[in-house]
């Protein structure tokens, strides 16, 4: 059995194992970041069409004095 050969490739193992996560983290950061806009940009739209629907709505103020 060669000892520092399996050293070697322990911490390799161990290196590339470190790295997936990080890099699985990076991109579950990635993806709450793409729901949340995704989240503002549907309810920016969602007002958008409600004001198409009725456009006349808000639009004048009637006043009297």
């Amino acid at each position: 059995m060669d000892i520092p050969s399996l050293s070697i490739a322990l911490s390799q193992s161990k290196l590339y194992q470190e790295v997936g996560v990080s890099v699985m983290e990076m991109a579950m950061d990635s993806i709450k970041m793409q729901g949340t806009d995704l989240t503002k940009m549907m309810e920016t739209t969602t007002k958008i069409m409600q004001q198409s629907v009725n456009p006349n709505i808000g639009g004048n103020i009637d006043i009297s004095i």
